[in-house]
């Protein structure tokens, strides 16, 4: 039996072509999470400030919360996984709680908000990290196609992300479908829809499973990649159990903003001694990859700081500053719709476009290591934050263009691209079998506080503009989002000039 399962393994991972035939289905699976999870990303701010009545800067605060609560949950899922359920179940059972959360806020989304929002950040915390990690085990070490592979897996995640980024809040506001839903029962069907995309990903995930060969099983298992001993079944329940109890104290922590504060201080120190004492455990060329995939993990904190704009600061700009008007009047869009859409649509027609475009520079052995990657990818960040600022230029009374928002979203989305997937895939390179799933989580938690940042940044913008008029408020935005471009493309610069002593860590993987 174990030793069918390892042949299937090496069947799995000795494909042919450009791709791995299991990842389509990982894809799917994947699409429908994010369909899920960014439908309710897309709605946070928009709901809380026409629904919930919360102030510009409250909801920024809340927003950078709940992101960052969802992020750092990324980590326990990603550390549970490795050590008691495995990837599968691991993700089954965030599944399940983020149909949970979603179907409390559709049944009562004023009444339930805090409380629905609590079962989403925590499954998404064991959901998240765990399909990124089987991707990565579809292939062997020092496979050239990995990268490749992640940018079409990208592509998927931002399929779900422009579908419900766009559909939900535009189902909210009225844009969609509002002849046939009444006003009092819009935002519950957005909530609703979300619910049903993650039934879609997990039904769809149960028929998978028999073709990932031992991939994501749970520790103990015979057939299992990492050989270790049996565990108790006490230790599952156990999991199943403390995450119901914790539901309510993350409700508590995500409804008052300051309880945010204290987590962040403490969850990266804790973080970082727990990482030095698993360095200590391995060989010294695993531990310099270990110290490698640190940097890009503190590196990646700035990236999301100022990426997640779009979700806090830039879901207010758009609501209030941006025009309905694409191709010159040829479309009329939800300009909300467009700020939580728009970058995931852009990564669809451009995603697996990079990912030839890295297997074609490869095997001319031209392409540009990980770290000039991530170098470039704040570069463009930085570029587009500079095409946001240039807006201000095309504004009348305070309304600005809807098409040079999209032009800034297109530039930013090729920063993304430069460094999102990778990362994923870097993260899988560098990290020793027994650690991939913590160094997933590693990863998710710089997202973490990226979306902490994010939020104190755009907070800090609109207690700026209490009060002042549209021209003001965008004038204000605008200079903010200049700002942000010049930090990107200094931190861009700084990864770039120490990328030789970066690839020495790195030991040869690229």
């Amino acid at each position: 039996m174990s030793i069918e399962t390892q042949k299937s393994l090496a069947e799995v991972q000795s494909f042919e072509g450009k791709y791995p035939k299991q990842i389509w289905s990982l894809f799917f699976s994947e699409m429908w999470e994010r369909f899920c999870f960014y439908g309710m990303r897309g709605m946070l701010v928009f709901f809380m400030i026409t629904q919930l009545n919360f102030g510009e800067k409250e909801a920024n605060l809340q927003y950078g919360a709940t992101q960052a609560f969802v992020y750092a949950f990324t980590f326990i899922g990603g550390l549970f996984a490795d050590k008691i359920l495995g990837f599968r179940k691991s993700l089954f059972w965030g599944g399940l709680l983020m149909i949970v959360g979603s179907v409390l806020l559709a049944i009562d989304t004023h009444q339930f908000f805090f409380f629905g929002l609590a079962f989403i950040i925590i499954g998404t915390g064991f959901f998240k990290p765990n399909i990124s990690t089987m991707v990565g085990e579809l292939y062997k070490d020092g496979d050239s196609r990995r990268d490749a592979g992640f940018s079409l897996f990208y592509a998927g995640i931002n399929l779900g992300a422009f579908l419900g980024g766009y559909i939900c809040v535009a189902i909210g506001k009225g844009y969609m479908l509002s002849s046939v839903i009444d006003e009092a029962h819009r935002w519950n069907v957005a909530f609703g829809l979300a619910a049903i995309g993650m039934l879609i990903s997990l039904i769809n995930f149960h028929f998978t499973k028999r073709s990932l060969g031992p991939i994501g099983l749970q520790p103990g298992h015979p057939d299992a990649i990492v050989k270790t001993s049996a565990l108790p079944k006490w230790a599952e329940y156990a999991v199943y159990i403390g995450t119901l109890l914790l539901v309510p104290l993350i409700q508590v922590m995500v409804s008052k903003t300051e309880y945010t504060d204290y987590f962040m201080y403490t969850i990266g120190p804790l973080t970082l001694l727990y990482l030095f004492y698993e360095m200590t455990k391995v060989e010294k060329v695993e531990r310099h990859k270990l110290i490698a995939a640190l940097v890009f993990i503190l590196f990646s904190i700035v990236f999301w700081g100022i990426y997640e704009q779009s979700g806090g600061s830039l879901s207010i700009f758009a609501a209030k500053n941006l025009n309905d008007s694409v191709l010159g009047g040829a479309f009329h869009l939800d300009p909300n719709g467009v700020n939580n859409s728009g970058g995931a649509f852009f990564i669809i027609l451009l995603a697996p476009l990079f990912g030839l475009m890295w297997i074609w520079l490869s095997k001319r052995k031209l392409e540009p290591n990980t770290i000039i990657k991530f170098g470039l990818g704040f570069v463009f960040l930085g570029l587009g934050f500079y095409v946001l600022y240039a807006t201000r230029f095309f504004a009348i009374d305070g309304m600005t263009s809807l098409d040079i928002f999209t032009v800034a979203l297109l530039v930013i989305t090729v920063g993304e691209l430069c460094l999102s997937p990778i990362g994923l895939s870097i993260m899988t390179k560098l990290s020793p079998a027994r650690l991939q799933g913590i160094m997933m989580g590693m990863w998710f938690l710089a997202s973490a506080y990226g979306q902490y940042v994010a939020g104190l940044i755009g907070a800090n913008m609109a207690e700026a503009r209490e009060g002042d008029s549209l021209m003001d408020k965008l004038v204000t935005y605008t200079e903010g989002y200049k700002q942000l471009g010049l930090y990107s493309l200094i931190a861009g610069a700084i990864l770039i000039v120490l990328s030789p002593y970066i690839k020495k860590l790195m030991h040869g993987v690229n």
